[in-house]
C-alpha cells in the first residue's frame, strides 16, 4: 500500500493482499485487537483510503465491528476497576488491548462515542489500586511479562514498555490530546504517567535509561534491580519512551521534560554500547522501529541533534536489513517492517498511508 500510495509500486498487488487477508472469517471476538481481527483488517482498510474513498463500503462494516468492540471491552476493563482487580496486558496494551483499538479510533473515528469510551478508561486505569496493603499503579498486571506466574513476579509486576507496558496509553492520551481530542481528567493522566516515567528514570554514565518493568518489591523500595539499560528499541527501550515522554510534554506544553526526553533520546541513539544490543532489522525490537521512532522524534524535535543521528542509523538499518532473511516477511519483527522504515529513510517523507500510527509514534 506505502508503495501504491507513493507510485513505486500498483495498486492491483496490493488489492491481492487485501483479498488474501480477508478471504477467510475475521474474528470482532473480545479477543481481537490492533494486531489481531477486526481492528487489524480495518487499520489496513484505512490505510488503504487516506486520500480517497478506496474500501469505502468494507470500511463502513468493519467499522461497525470494531466500534461494538470497543464498547464491550471498556464495559469489562471498567467493570474489572470497580472490582479493584488486577489488569492485564490484554486489556490496555497496543497489540491486543485498548490503547491499539484506540489507536485505530484516532483515525477513522476520533470524534466518535467509542474514542471517548477509550480515553476515558484510560484516564481511569491511572488511578491506584490498593492490593494487599499496597498501593500500586492502576495499570499494575497481575502476571509476569510472559503472562505467566513466576515466583520472582509474585504480585505481578508494572511494566513501562511501549508495546505491552503504560508507555503505550501515554502515547494514544498524547496523541488524542495533540489532534484536540480530549476529556476531563486526560491531560492529569497524562502528568501521572509522566510523574512515573520520571521516577523511574534512571542516570547512566551513557545517559538515562528506563527498567523494562519492576515488581512489588522494587515498587516498595524504590530501586530497580535491572544493571543498565536494555536494547534501544520501540517495544520496551528508551527510543520509544523517550518518543512518549516528548508527545506528552508536547500535549501539556511542558518545555522543561520535553527537552529532558529529547536529550535522553539523543544520548541514547549516540551510544555504541546501547546500539549494540540491536541486533536484527525489525519494526518492533530492531533497528527499523529505532529509526521510525528517532524520525518522527526529530521531526518534533526542538534542536537538531536528534536528525543529525539519522543518518548513522539509516546506514545501520540497511545493512541489517540486507542480511536479515531470519525473521520472515511480516511486518513487526519481518523484512516489509525494515522495508517500510528504509522508505522513511529514503524519502525523508512522513509514510503517506500513515502505517506507523500502528506504532502510535506518529
Amino acid at each position: 500500500m506505502e508503495r501504491a500510495h507513493t507510485r513505486q509500486g500498483s495498486w492491483q498487488r496490493a488489492h491481492t493482499w487485501v483479498a488474501t487477508a480477508a478471504a477467510d472469517e475475521i474474528s470482532a471476538a473480545d479477543t481481537t485487537g490492533l494486531y489481531l481481527g477486526a481492528p487489524a483488517i480495518a487499520f489496513v482498510l484505512s490505510a488503504a483510503s487516506t486520500t480517497t474513498t478506496r474500501y469505502g463500503g468494507a470500511t463502513k462494516e468493519v467499522d461497525t465491528h470494531v466500534t461494538a468492540l470497543a464498547h464491550r471491552r471498556t464495559d469489562a476493563a471498567m467493570d474489572r476497576i470497580r472490582h479493584n482487580d488486577l489488569a492485564t496486558f490484554r486489556e490496555y496494551d497496543i497489540f491486543f488491548g485498548l490503547t491499539g483499538i484506540g489507536a485505530y479510533l484516532l483515525r477513522s473515528s476520533p470524534d466518535g462515542s467509542a474514542m471517548e469510551r477509550v480515553l476515558r478508561y484510560l484516564v481511569a486505569l491511572t488511578k491506584p489500586l490498593r492490593i494487599d496493603g499496597q498501593e500500586l499503579p492502576g495499570w499494575w498486571v497481575g502476571h509476569d511479562p510472559q503472562l505467566n506466574h513466576s515466583t520472582h513476579y509474585q504480585g505481578g509486576h508494572g511494566n513501562l514498555g511501549t508495546a505491552h507496558g503504560i508507555t503505550g496509553p501515554l502515547l494514544l492520551l498524547s496523541q488524542a490530546a495533540r489532534r484536540g481530542v480530549v476529556v476531563d481528567g486526560q491531560h492529569e493522566a497524562i502528568d501521572t504517567i509522566s510523574a512515573h516515567l520520571d521516577a523511574w528514570r534512571q542516570d547512566g554514565e551513557t545517559g538515562p535509561w528506563w527498567p523494562e518493568h519492576i515488581t512489588r518489591t522494587e515498587l516498595r523500595t524504590g530501586r530497580t534491580g535491572q544493571p543498565g539499560p536494555a536494547r534501544p528499541s520501540w517495544c520496551y527501550g528508551t527510543p520509544g519512551i523517550a518518543r512518549a515522554g516528548q508527545l506528552a510534554a508536547i500535549a501539556t506544553d511542558d518545555q522543561h521534560r520535553r527537552h529532558q526526553f529529547e536529550d535522553a533520546l539523543r544520548q541514547c541513539l549516540t551510544d555504541p554500547e546501547q546500539l549494540a544490543h540491536l541486533t536484527d532489522a525489525g519494526l518492533c525490537h530492531g533497528w527499523a522501529g529505532t529509526y521510525q521512532t528517532a524520525w518522527r522524534a526529530a521531526r518534533d524535535a526542538t534542536t537538531p541533534a536528534l536528525r543529525e543521528a539519522l543518518p548513522r542509523l539509516a546506514g545501520a538499518l540497511a545493512r541489517h536489513a540486507e542480511h536479515d532473511a531470519a525473521h520472515g516477511p511480516g511486518l513487526l519483527d519481518g523484512r516489509a517492517g525494515s522495508a517500510l522504515a528504509l522508505m522513511t529513510a529514503a524519502q525523508d517523507a512522513a509514510p503517506t498511508s500513515g502505517w506507523d500510527a500502528c506504532l502510535l509514534i506518529d
